[in-house]
C-alpha cells in the first residue's frame, strides 16, 4: 500500500542523498538523537550555505578571500595544533617569533646594543584583540606613572578620531576610559592633528592614529601628531591602528613616516587577515620595547608542560593562521608584496577614474596615499531622488556586495559607498562591476522618470 511504501522510505535510506529521509527533514536546531552519514551531513550543510554571498563578490570586506593551494594545505595540516601549548608545538612558536621579527623590521623598530630588535609582540585573533591589548598597556602604564607620583589615576581618557573602527569604542567602554573624539567634517574625513593634541591633558593615556580608516581608507597624519607632542614636550604615546595599512604603506609609499621611526609611536597593530593576505583570523600587536608593555599584563603559566609567558586576551587558538602568515611572508618577500600592493593600488585608481566618469564624487585618496579602496558618493548636483542605498540594493541583484552607509559621527548626513580592492580583484572584474553600476544607475533613473510620469498623469 501507499502507507507501507512511505513507511519503508522513512525507515531505509536510498543511496542518493536526496532520496534519503534526511532530505525530507528540516535542518536540526537541537542535537539529533541519532547519527547521520558523513556524506549526507556534508551535502546538507553545503546546500544550506548556498545562499551565502560568493566571498570574491563581497566588496564590503577587507578580509582575504584567496590563498594559494599550498598555503591552504599548510593551514589545514596545522589546524589541529593548539598554539597556546608551547611545549608541544615549539616550532609553531618559533614561526610566530619569526613573523614578529619580520614585522618589527618592516615597521622600523629600534634595535638594541646587540643589533637585535628591541620590539616585543604577539599574534592575536585579529586587530580587535591587538587593540584591546594595546589600550590596556597604555592604561596600565599611565596608572603606574600616576600612582608613583601620588596622583589620581581614576579618570583615564584616550584621544581618537570619530571615524575609528568600533573596536576602539568597545575598548574604551570595557576598560572604563573616557573617549575624546576629534570630529570629522564634510571636507576632512580623518583626525586633525592639532585638535587631537589640544584634547590631551594629564589623564590622557594615549592617542590613536589610523593608517587607513574604515570609511575612506585615508591615512591619518601620524608624523604631525608626533611632532606636535614632541614640540609641546607631552609625555603621551601614540598607538597606530595599522589594521589595513600596515601591509600596504611599506610597499607602495615607503616615504610615508608613520611607524616606530617616530619616537612617540609606542605600539602598532596590523591584521594579517586583511592585506597580510591570510584567511581570518590572524592579527599582530607590537610594542617598540618591553618598557611599553607593563609586566602586570604578562602571565606565566606552567600547567601545559613548561613555564611560558602569555599576554593575550584569547587563550586557545590554532597555529594554522600563524603558519599561513609565515608562508605568505617567505613566499612573496618584499618584491612579491610590493607587486601585489602596487597592482591593487592601480586597480583602485582605475576604478576611481571610471566612477568619476559616471558622475560620482570620489572621497578616498589614490596613488598610494591611502588604502587600495574607492569610497564614493552620488553628486548632489544630479538632483536624483534615489540614493546610495538604492544603488547598493540594485547591485545586489547582480551578486555584488557594495555597502552603502553613513559617514562617521558628526558627519552622518553624508551617505557613501565603498569598494575594497583585494588581491583577486582583476581589471576584468573591475570592468564588470563598472558596467553593473552603470546599469543600476540607468535602471534607477528610468524608474524615477516613470514614477514622476505617474504622479503627473
Amino acid at each position: 500500500s501507499i502507507q507501507f511504501i512511505l513507511l519503508l522510505t522513512m525507515e531505509t535510506d536510498c543511496p542518493s542523498v536526496y532520496g534519503s529521509r534526511y532530505a525530507s527533514q528540516g535542518m536540526p536546531c537541537k542535537l539529533p538523537d541519532h547519527e547521520m552519514p558523513r556524506d549526507v551531513a556534508y551535502r546538507m550543510i553545503k546546500d544550506d550555505l548556498i545562499q551565502d554571498t560568493i566571498p570574491m563578490l563581497n566588496l564590503a570586506s577587507f578580509v582575504t578571500t584567496y590563498m594559494e593551494d599550498e598555503a591552504e594545505k599548510l593551514i589545514m595540516e596545522a589546524s589541529s595544533k593548539n598554539f597556546i601549548d608551547h611545549e608541544e608545538y615549539p616550532k609553531s612558536v618559533e614561526i610566530e617569533s619569526r613573523c614578529l621579527s619580520i614585522l618589527a623590521d618592516l615597521f622600523h623598530a629600534p634595535t638594541g646594543a646587540n643589533g637585535r630588535t628591541a620590539a616585543v609582540g604577539t599574534s592575536t585573533i585579529g586587530s580587535s584583540e591587538a587593540i584591546m591589548l594595546a589600550v590596556l598597556a597604555m592604561k596600565k602604564r599611565w596608572q603606574k606613572a600616576r600612582r608613583a607620583a601620588n596622583k589620581d589615576a581614576s579618570r583615564p581618557n584616550i584621544v581618537m578620531s570619530s571615524a575609528v573602527q568600533v573596536c576602539w569604542e568597545k575598548a574604551a567602554l570595557y576598560f572604563e576610559i573616557e573617549e575624546r573624539c576629534v570630529p570629522v567634517a564634510e571636507n576632512r574625513y580623518v583626525i586633525d592633528p592639532a585638535q587631537a593634541v589640544n584634547l590631551v591633558d594629564e589623564n590622557t593615556i594615549g592617542i590613536c592614529a589610523i593608517l587607513g580608516t574604515t570609511y575612506t581608507g585615508q591615512y591619518e597624519d601620524v608624523k604631525a601628531i608626533n611632532d606636535l607632542l614632541v614640540a609641546q614636550n607631552l609625555d603621551v604615546p601614540i598607538h597606530v591602528d595599522a589594521a589595513s595599512g600596515g601591509f600596504v604603506a611599506p610597499f607602495v609609499n615607503e616615504s610615508l613616516v608613520w611607524d616606530f621611526r617616530l619616537p612617540k609611536v609606542a605600539s602598532i597593530n596590523v591584521s594579517g587577515h586583511k592585506y597580510g593576505l591570510v584567511y581570518p583570523g590572524i592579527g599582530w600587536a607590537l610594542w617598540r620595547s618591553i618598557e611599553h608593555l607593563p609586566k602586570e599584563l604578562v602571565f606565566n603559566i606552567n600547567y601545559l608542560g613548561a613555564d611560558q609567558l602569555n599576554f593575550t586576551l584569547n587563550f586557545s587558538k590554532p597555529a594554522s593562521h600563524i603558519i599561513g602568515q609565515y608562508y605568505q611572508m617567505i613566499r612573496l618577500g618584499r618584491r612579491g608584496f610590493t607587486a601585489i600592493m602596487t597592482n591593487l593600488t592601480r586597480a583602485a585608481d582605475y576604478l576611481a577614474a571610471r566612477l568619476r566618469d559616471l558622475g560620482f564624487i570620489i572621497m578616498s585618496d589614490g596613488k598610494g596615499d591611502g588604502l587600495p579602496l574607492v569610497a564614493f558618493r552620488l553628486s548632489p548636483t544630479q538632483a536624483m531622488l534615489y540614493d546610495e542605498y538604492a544603488v547598493s540594493r540594485k547591485l545586489r541583484e547582480r551578486g555584488w556586495i557594495v555597502p552603502a552607509y553613513t559617514m562617521a559621527a558628526d558627519c552622518q548626513r553624508m551617505s557613501m559607498m565603498r569598494v575594497v580592492v583585494r588581491e583577486e580583484f582583476s581589471q576584468g572584474r573591475c570592468d564588470a562591476l563598472v558596467r553593473d553600476i552603470q546599469m543600476a544607475i540607468q535602471a534607477l533613473t528610468q524608474q524615477e522618470i516613470q514614477n514622476i510620469g505617474r504622479y503627473q498623469a
